[in-house]
């Protein structure tokens, strides 16, 4: 079935397909613009994502330049907005490169562990019997045991650093997005369009991913958007325990480690990266929620 298209040209025929497409997509959107926590959220995640870019621009001073002399200075002290941190280092250049190390590292360990989750689901839900038996077992095994404590195992193991503490919080993110790539997948492979072309002799690898896997797309980029807060904040909290990034690079965790003994003098050297955590993950969160009611068909 088509649909007429009137042009200066003429009139021609397009795929009644696309044109539901496009109006799906353009609803979405519309959906998403009155949501006001949305917006509010990407102009979070925005704000932050340009300071992290734009950070050498933005900071006043060198991250890790030391003066003793100007230590523990409150905020809006000459020279220093934000005042600086127990070793003079200013705090909000500081802040600006931790939030480039933050939001990169948590963003590429979303990445990681959603990108390893979807090929395990797509095998499992899309392959089946034996595949699915021992890709399911394997992810009930990672749930099995707690969260926090299988990333400090895994860093254990591999030894503390910033790539390994990435590596840890993606492996134990696998389960999530595996379980909910499996489930999409479960339910798109029994569809009459994924039987038609199984019918006209696409080949089953095309299939699953031009078929199957793009129809998983809309829960995926939902599960990212909410997953990338609960990734940073990991991230900080094996940061906060010495296990991620390492001294002297900037980073939220970190900071709040190394100023917790002097809450009582200076509680702003604690205050402002809980903040800036607080700030990152109710954006993500907040975005993540936005999209999830506009991508839901349900809901129009």
């Amino acid at each position: 079935m088509s649909a007429i298209r009137v042009s200066g040209a003429g009139t021609t025929l397009a795929p009644a397909g696309a044109a539901r497409g496009r109006s799906t997509l353009s609803e979405a959107a519309r959906m998403f613009r009155r949501s006001g926590s949305a917006m509010f959220g990407l102009a979070l995640v925005v704000v932050l994502g340009a300071a992290a870019v734009l950070a050498p621009l933005l900071a006043p001073h060198d991250p890790d330049v030391i003066d003793t002399a100007r230590r523990l200075a409150r905020p809006l002290t000459p020279g220093h907005l934000l005042g600086t941190d127990e070793f003079g280092r200013d705090l909000l250049s500081r802040l600006l490169h931790g939030a480039r190390t933050s939001l990169v590292v948590g963003l590429a360990a979303t990445a990681l562990a959603a990108a390893a989750g979807s090929v395990c689901g797509l095998l499992a839900g899309f392959v089946g019997r034996w595949v699915d038996q021992l890709v399911m077992r394997s992810i009930d095994t990672l749930m099995a045991f707690p969260y926090f404590l299988l990333a400090i195992a895994i860093i254990a193991t591999l030894g503390p650093g910033l790539v390994n503490g990435m590596v840890a919080v993606a492996i134990v993110n696998i389960p999530f997005y595996g379980r909910i790539v499996r489930a999409t997948v479960l339910a798109v492979k029994q569809t009459e369009y994924v039987e038609a072309a199984r019918a006209l002799g696409v080949s089953e690898l095309r299939l699953s991913l031009t078929h199957v896997l793009r129809n998983c797309l809309a829960p995926l980029i939902v599960a990212v958007t909410l997953n990338v807060g609960g990734m940073i904040t990991a991230l900080a909290g094996l940061s906060f325990l010495g296990l991620g990034v390492q001294p002297p690079t900037s980073d939220w965790g970190s900071m709040l480690s190394s100023s917790r003994q002097y809450m009582n003098v200076a509680p702003h050297v604690a205050a402002l990266p809980g903040l800036a955590i607080f700030l990152a993950v109710l954006g993500f969160n907040l975005l993540g929620d936005g999209l999830r009611d506009a991508l839901d068909p349900r809901l129009r």
